[in-house]
């Protein structure tokens, strides 16, 4: 989630199972929570890369890694770690059930589930979209593996496949430490005053600062992920600044702070096949470490140590984006799931612009009408409030065949899009359908796909008008619509003028999150 382009727990926390179906009772807000966050997921994706681990002037890091089953520790200023590729003994079969691809890992969980309760034990993972596989623990035969594809076949599924390749190098880690090179692959680094540098071997310049320790480990991936495990107040230090921006109104950066307070310990399940809890970038917060740090969030995270955000005694599901184009989403607009009592469309407005009771969007002369109005909204003068965009056929037609190839759809081999037209739009105004016409037969979009499957369109609060070019009836599509990202919950640029009106942090976020409370974490507080 980032400010103009989009859209962890305690330890206690690490028992979640990979569904996060379980609710347990968090920590009181006296014991201060660790998150674990990958802050490099892929350390090792390509060939000779090499990080730099650096103590800050005046320390000194401390490395324990193990040498069979005895710990060992090495004290250095720095440490480099590298990647090179090394040829196996004899190729080896890399291979998993991936039962379907995703754009976002909500609409991926809530596929994992039916999975499960179907009996088949299954894991989320993200090797770069977000996917469903069949446990690799269970299902850990090729035998196996076949028998439960012959299974899903049996029973219709075309979705399901089986991702094999021959694998004959594997990334090898080492790193050098005081002139000497080692090669286990599994280590912690710590530093007295708690603050370690990273940055790229070849290019000191892009160091960043990260509070705590850091732990490397292999993922699932073949590769390596770089971990900081930070307590929850230091990690919005690095987040906070670098989603709300610098210049927010102060009412605006508190809001953002109990949110995203909120998001990351109610999100610890994310990475849970690979040992840690959130990312570092847009598939969480974004979290920069202490580089950018701002004393207006420093100011508001202290202020607001502890809070979150909560309904029933439950910590909400703190979703956010950018721009929501003048009317927030429900969560099932967007992703498959049960929805929210507090996730609903509300008129991103602080006076009356729209009736959405007596005016519902999902009527289409409603909705182009509702997106033409340029007035009375709190996001009005940001650049991505209104937006109009236009794309060839040429090009819808690349960004969907690449989109259906990715996801192994039998209509990846068309050959041109032929037309485009929403079907369906929720009362909220968001696309649930898009019909596609191409040469070889005509399918459906729904919700979140069409982002994942054009490139024009920033958010799904659009509607579509033809394009003459060229002496051509139809040279391609204007996408006209309003926002940036899924329009979930509070929109951060619309905060920004409650702000502005004098509205305090706690009633800009009942506005966003009707019915919620907010409350300081302890005990009853649930996940």
């Amino acid at each position: 989630m980032k400010f103009q382009h989009r859209n962890l727990v305690v330890s206690a926390f690490s028992a979640f199972c990979i569904l996060g179906l379980t609710a347990i009772s968090v920590k009181a807000a006296s014991t201060e929570q660790e998150l674990k966050v990958g802050i490099v997921q892929r350390f090792g994706d390509e060939a000779t890369e090499q990080l730099l681990l650096e103590a800050v002037p005046g320390d000194s890091l401390t490395i324990n890694f193990h040498t069979g089953t005895k710990p060992q520790t090495i004290q250095s200023k720095s440490l480099k770690l590298e990647i090179a590729m090394q040829p196996l003994p004899k190729p080896e079969l890399a291979e998993r059930v991936v039962l379907g691809v995703f754009r976002s890992f909500e609409t991926a969980e809530e596929s994992a589930q039916r999975w499960k309760a179907q009996g088949i034990e299954v894991e989320v993972a993200q090797p770069e979209r977000w996917e469903v596989w069949a446990k690799r623990d269970v299902y850990n035969t090729p035998l196996l593996r076949r028998l439960l594809m012959g299974s899903l076949q049996t029973k219709g599924n075309k979705i399901a496949y089986l991702d094999s390749k021959v694998v004959q190098k594997l990334p090898k880690l080492s790193w050098i430490v005081n002139g000497n090179r080692y090669s286990r692959e599994k280590l912690s680094i710590s530093a007295t005053k708690n603050v370690i540098q990273v940055s790229q071997a070849k290019n000191k310049t892009d160091a960043i600062a990260y509070p705590g320790r850091l732990r490397l480990q292999g993922n699932a991936y073949g590769s390596y992920t770089l971990i900081n495990d930070v307590p929850v107040e230091s990690y919005l230090r690095g987040v906070v600044p670098n989603e709300i921006g610098a210049k927010a109104p102060y009412n605006a950066v508190e809001a953002q702070t109990i949110i995203a307070r909120t998001y990351a310990l109610r999100n610890v399940r994310r990475f849970a096949i690979d040992g840690y809890e959130l990312s570092a970038d847009v598939h969480c917060q974004v979290y920069k470490g202490l580089s950018g740090i701002d004393p207006n969030s420093d100011r508001a995270i202290s202020a607001t140590k502890g809070q979150v955000l909560t309904y029933q005694n439950q910590l909400v599901d703190a979703l956010y984006s950018s721009t929501t184009g003048g009317v927030t989403a429900k969560f099932s607009d967007v992703w498959n799931g049960e929805d929210r009592p507090y996730l609903k469309p509300i008129v991103d407005a602080a006076g009356s612009v729209w009736n959405l009771s007596r005016q519902s969007l999902a009527n289409e002369q409603n909705f182009q009408q509702f997106i033409n109005i340029n007035r009375g909204f709190n996001e009005v003068g940001w650049k991505t409030f209104r937006w109009r965009r236009e794309s060839s056929i040429e090009q819808l037609t690349k960004d969907l065949q690449k989109y259906l190839e990715v996801n192994r759809s039998p209509f990846a081999r068309f050959q041109k899009l032929q037309s485009l037209e929403v079907v369906e739009r929720s009362p909220g105004g968001r696309i649930l359908k898009l019909s596609v016409q191409t040469d070889i037969g005509t399918f459906n979009l729904f919700k979140d796909e069409v982002r994942s499957a054009f490139s024009a369109p920033r958010s799904t609060l659009f509607y579509l008008e033809t394009v003459k070019k060229d002496n051509n009836p139809l040279w391609g599509y204007a996408f006209v619509g309003g926002g940036f990202g899924h329009g979930v919950g509070l929109s951060q640029t619309g905060s920004y003028r409650l702000a502005e009106l004098g509205w305090t942090s706690k009633r800009i976020l009942n506005f966003y999150y009707p019915g919620t409370t907010l409350q300081v974490l302890n005990a009853v507080v649930k996940r």
